[in-house]
């Protein structure tokens, strides 16, 4: 991010419990070193990274924990098309997101 979120959304963000989120990462630089280590050990077709200590991959849970997300009320059902032009359904579980073709 090069600023700080917009005014217009501030209010919104703050009321959903997302500002911290909008704000993480300013003032940080990325290392290109650790970038290129992990585009190296990515494997597109399971979706993991492949490190000395076994297969690893980051689920919606894992992102809600470090970031601090609010995750409460109902869930969500939503048709999603893809860059590609594929279309997805979307429903949530107890468990994170399942994706259907």
């Amino acid at each position: 991010m090069y600023g700080p979120p917009s005014p217009l959304i501030e209010n919104y963000l703050r009321e959903t419990g997302f500002w911290h989120v909008a704000t993480i990462g300013r003032g940080y630089k990325l290392d290109p070193k650790l970038i290129s280590a992990l585009i190296k050990r990515w494997n597109p077709e399971t979706h993991t990274f492949h490190l000395p200590c076994g297969e690893c991959t980051i689920t919606l849970e894992d992102v809600q924990l470090q970031l601090g997300l609010p995750v409460d009320g109902f869930t969500l059902t939503a048709f999603v098309q893809s860059a590609i032009g594929e279309s997805y359904e979307t429903h949530s579980r107890n468990e994170g997101m399942i994706r259907l073709k």
